[in-house]
């Protein structure tokens, strides 16, 4: 029992990096975006728009820390 016990701590540990590793990612490939619009002069409606899902993803992020120090 004493192996079952310590498994589930690093599962909801492992989920909760997955969790948290999501809008990181999302934010990391908006930047991206943003980086191809300024180098290749593209539309800045594209640069805004990634922009938005950068602070989107953020906040998200920001609130999943929140549900993470409360439990």
């Amino acid at each position: 029992m004493t192996n079952q016990n310590n498994e589930a701590p690093s599962k909801n540990i492992n989920e909760l990096i997955h969790d948290a590793r999501a809008p990181l990612n999302r934010i990391s490939m908006q930047a991206e975006l943003i980086k191809l619009v300024i180098e290749n002069e593209m539309p800045p409606e594209k640069a805004l728009e990634a922009a938005n899902k950068i602070i989107d993803s953020c906040q998200e992020c920001s609130q999943f820390l929140e549900q993470i120090s409360n439990k």
